[in-house]
């Protein structure tokens, strides 16, 4: 069972908390992992490139020339995918890229993701994440103190709009509740910081 301390917004020790090992103590499956962030990202595709088919594009469909006797090659159509302005072959067409992976095996990517985070000292458990004023500056000089670098993952609550409000105009900071976890933003984040509080939410969904 892994045992981490818990901080205060200065970084500094105030306690120690066990984490639910079925959570935050499990192997590390890579490939898990890597299967898992492909998904999320081939759902989040747009899937909006389009090309213009032979039937599509402008131009006559009369044949442009005689089939024989006149010393060029036979020709059907200006529209020809080997003309110059001519439809496309096997272009792309607007559709979706979404599939889905077993929720068993998307459950253990995650619990491998957070495994990690917890085992390379990135993951924090704070006993307070409240500010004294909902203002960007506060929470970007007290996440300093974590080095959260580019991207830094806040997983909190539906209590602590203040924070959330904070947080809006960090790029680098994201804001997640703890069934808005995801294994893509986990592996993304250089740090985990979380409200103690929510350690027991994340058992309840994750575990």
């Amino acid at each position: 069972m892994p045992t981490v301390d818990i901080v205060d917004l200065q970084k500094k020790k105030v306690g120690t908390v066990d984490l639910p090992p079925e959570v935050f103590a499990c192997e590390p499956r890579a490939s898990l992992v890597h299967e898992a962030v492909i998904m999320q990202r081939a759902c989040e595709r747009r899937g909006t490139a389009s090309t213009l088919r032979r039937g599509e594009v402008r131009g006559s469909g009369r044949k442009p020339w005689k089939q024989k006797h006149t010393g060029r090659a036979r020709a059907g159509s200006v529209r020809s995918p080997v003309w110059r302005h001519g439809g496309s072959v096997f272009g792309p067409k607007p559709r979706s890229y979404a599939y889905s992976m077993p929720r068993k095996k998307y459950r253990a990517a995650l619990q491998s993701a957070l495994s990690a985070k917890v085992a390379e000292n990135r993951f924090f458990v704070l006993s307070d994440l409240s500010l004294e004023h909902p203002k960007t500056k506060l929470l970007a000089q007290a996440l300093k103190q974590f080095r959260g670098g580019d991207h830094t993952l806040m997983i909190l609550g539906a209590g602590q709009p203040g924070v959330l409000q904070a947080a809006r105009n960090l790029g680098s900071v994201k804001v997640l509740s703890a069934d808005q976890l995801n294994v893509y933003d986990i592996v993304r984040a250089q740090v985990v910081v979380i409200a103690e509080r929510e350690l027991g939410r994340v058992k309840e969904v994750w575990s």
